[in-house]
């Protein structure tokens, strides 16, 4: 009988292993921004990398023999990154681990930060997939989204990018204030029209303790009600499936097979390290499946390294209930949801049948051939309704 909560070979169907670099470096803070992100001048990257390489080969310590199926470099903002930085980090990466033939690495950009030749030598140094955060397609809206650059920039940069590159996503943030459905539908549009193959699509939040939230509290910022947001999402999946990029995730769109295979490992479960400040990571250790995470502030980070040989702050052993839920979490966020059976290995305990025939009912859940549940586009709006009730 295999032990509940230990059966990781069964968490991501795929099998996939990541590694998430984290740059925390940005030239401006966007006040909706709530990331481990830091506003810093004349950084001398050559201590940072070799930190970021003696940090790659702890986590290969505690994860050893795992092959990587795809790299990250998220932030902050990795296109400030000197391509030779990328280069250290991929070769350290390569140094310690197998790394696939296939291998998806992704680097996140500010359209700001795009130069054809700097584009260039990112492909040299390894990376296949470019993010760029356009975030809006129009200039007011990305002097109020506090963005450094304007519309035209971001599409000169999606175009060197696409030229550069094999594989091209970009971000937008919807439901802003005032926005209608019309606004949204030609604006998505548009940018369904550039995207190639692959969108990230995220519905404003107003997170605690940034600069939004203070004008929020004043009364200054007011974002759509819920009906209204439900509104704009629908009108999120309606354009996107009618253009060829549908929904995979709750927030993310692609052509088939253009799938962000580095996201889906976090989706379906899978295993990461996560290096760098203030990242996380999951890995399964001799203790069992455990949460990772580094120390957030950068130069803190950057001396526990050279002290340590690594920034770990925090590595703790998550119950089979904890597994278990995280799996639900992020495995109803995906199009093709859990397969039930998995999950009743990691919890040790199925699904209530009566709480799935409920949510059935409700239409916010639907069963799938092959043990399989997802959320349906009503459950997506109230995923984490949904979640509660069937974990409980």
């Amino acid at each position: 009988m295999i032990e509940p909560g230990r059966a990781y070979g069964m968490l991501d169907e795929e099998g996939r292993f990541g590694v998430y670099v984290h740059w925390p470096f940005c030239a401006a803070k966007c006040p909706y921004c709530d990331f481990n992100s830091h506003v810093r001048r004349g950084i001398d990257q050559t201590p940072y990398a070799r930190a970021l390489s003696t940090e790659i080969a702890h986590m290969a310590t505690l994860a050893p023999g795992r092959t990587v199926g795809s790299v990250f470099f998220g932030g902050g903002t990795p296109s400030l990154m000197a391509p030779e930085t990328v280069a250290t980090v991929l070769e350290a990466i390569a140094a310690r681990w197998p790394v696939a033939d296939d291998v998806e690495v992704t680097l996140e950009a500010n359209p700001t930060s795009v130069e054809a030749g700097r584009f260039r030598a990112y492909r040299q140094a390894g990376v296949n997939r470019v993010s760029l955060g356009v975030q809006a397609l129009r200039d007011d809206v990305l002097k109020f989204l506090g963005r450094l650059h304007d519309r035209a920039e971001a599409l000169a940069a999606l175009e060197v990018a696409r030229s550069t590159f094999e594989r091209v996503s970009f971000d937008m943030i919807y439901a802003r204030p005032g926005q209608t459905e019309a606004q949204w539908r030609e604006e998505l549009d548009e940018a369904c029209g550039f995207a190639g193959e692959h969108l990230s699509l995220y519905q404003l939040t107003i997170e605690p303790e940034t600069p939004f939230a203070a004008l929020q509290a004043r009364g200054r910022l007011v974002v759509p009600e819920d009906d209204a947001a439900r509104g704009l999402y629908d009108v999120t999946l309606e354009t996107t499936a009618a253009r060829g990029l549908p929904a995979y995730e709750i927030s993310n769109h692609a052509r088939p097979g253009a799938e962000c295979r580095h996201n889906l490992v976090y989706w379906r479960g899978g295993e990461w390290a996560g290096v760098g400040p203030g990242a996380h990571g999951r890995l399964n250790l001799d203790m069992g499946r455990s949460a990772v995470s580094t120390i957030r502030s950068p130069e803190a980070w950057r001396a526990a390294v050279e002290a340590h040989g690594h920034g770990i702050e925090d590595k703790t052993p998550l119950t089979p209930a904890e597994v278990a839920d995280e799996f639900l979490v992020m495995g109803l966020r995906l199009i093709d949801g859990v397969n039930v059976d998995r999950y009743r290995v990691l919890a040790g305990k199925p699904f209530n049948p009566n709480r799935i025939a409920d949510l059935v009912d409700y239409g916010l859940l639907e069963e799938l051939p092959g043990h399989r549940l997802r959320a349906t586009p009503a459950g997506f709006a109230v995923l984490n309704a949904v979640v509660a009730d069937l974990a409980a």
